[in-house]
């Protein structure tokens, strides 16, 4: 019989990446990167509505108010109409994955069958508690893959000198 193979898929992970400071930027531009940043955009992507969906959550996170999804689709159509742009990803199912995408990074928390900004927290906060321990868990596992391989190379070397 053959050995069990574990499944390659991951117990977490996280995208980041690094751009310029962000000088005088626009309210959109600033939200896009900080997408980009952790992952939630990919560069290039035309499909962004989640930049919109993140700016309508953020301002109701400082009225500290929380929102339905029928309340984050209507109103992220009218921001992305705000900035002149189609409401191309506005359907419900899509801002619910992209909800879904939010509350797995732990930006977005759901409440009584409503959403907000995790704890109404900032996104300073957020990426000092929720990012920088999922990138300390990532690393700390990698590093335990770094030792596994370290002590089967080391063996093998004893082995055969």
């Amino acid at each position: 019989m053959a050995a069990k193979v574990a499944k390659e898929i991951p117990l977490s992970s996280i995208t980041l990446r690094k751009y310029e400071k962000p000088y005088q930027a626009g309210e959109r531009e600033l939200v896009k990167k900080y997408c980009l940043s952790v992952g939630l955009l990919e560069p290039g992507d035309s499909r962004d509505v989640i930049v919109d969906l993140l700016i309508v959550l953020l301002k109701a996170s400082s009225d500290k108010k929380m929102l339905s999804v029928e309340d984050i689709v209507r109103l992220t159509a009218d921001e992305r109409k705000h900035h002149k742009l189609d409401d191309k990803g506005c359907s419900e199912p899509n801002i619910r994955r992209q909800l879904l995408r939010l509350k797995n990074l732990g930006i977005v928390e759901k409440m009584q069958s409503k959403y907000r900004i995790k704890e109404f927290m900032s996104l300073t906060e957020i990426a000092e508690e929720v990012v920088k321990k999922r990138t300390e868990d990532i690393l700390n596992r990698i590093i335990l893959y770094s030792k596994a391989i370290d002590d089967k190379f080391s063996k093998t070397e004893e082995k055969d000198g």
